[in-house]
């Protein structure tokens, strides 16, 4: 590419090259013309899809932090309600047993449940499928296909 000198005051413009007018026939083109002309676009198609994949992955980061401090936050509340309502069970216990054995009594139900509801939650974790960005991969995928047919075309001429 050449660069020609802008005008005053005017954007500075890049002359293409015969590899990159549309004007000049592909059959016209040389080998390495073509080759330079496929190298810089598969170069600048790896650069957007990365650009792309880095984007959707962003946008996934940023409904995952979203949702996990609603999470977090309905969570602590949660904590407060069920709280109170322990309480009121240990009170109402006291009523026909020691205080300090219905405390004791609803501590070892609730960390039988903690227990359950954290096997239960580590099988569910193990079964998470790894995080890939799905539309960059299909269009990578797409891409070399179209790659691949483009160059079986060229050497069947």
């Amino acid at each position: 590419m050449t660069h020609t000198m802008p005008a005053a005051g005017a954007e500075p413009r890049l002359d293409a090259d015969a590899s990159q007018r549309p004007d000049v026939d592909a059959s016209q083109r040389s080998t390495a013309e073509l080759v330079k002309t496929a190298s810089e676009q598969i170069s600048r198609l790896v650069r957007d899809e990365l650009r792309l994949a880095q984007a959707e992955i962003a946008e996934k980061g940023k409904h995952a932090g979203i949702g996990a401090g609603l999470f977090g936050a309905g969570g602590l509340v949660a904590l407060y309600g069920v709280a109170a309502l322990l309480t009121a069970v240990v009170l109402l216990l006291a009523y026909v047993m020691p205080a300090w054995l219905a405390a004791v009594i609803v501590g070892v139900l609730l960390l039988g449940v903690a227990g359950g509801l954290a096997l239960v939650g580590r099988r569910q974790v193990r079964q998470v499928a790894p995080v890939v960005p799905e539309d960059v991969v299909r269009n990578v995928k797409a891409d070399v296909a179209a790659v691949t047919e483009a160059v079986r075309e060229r050497g069947t001429r």
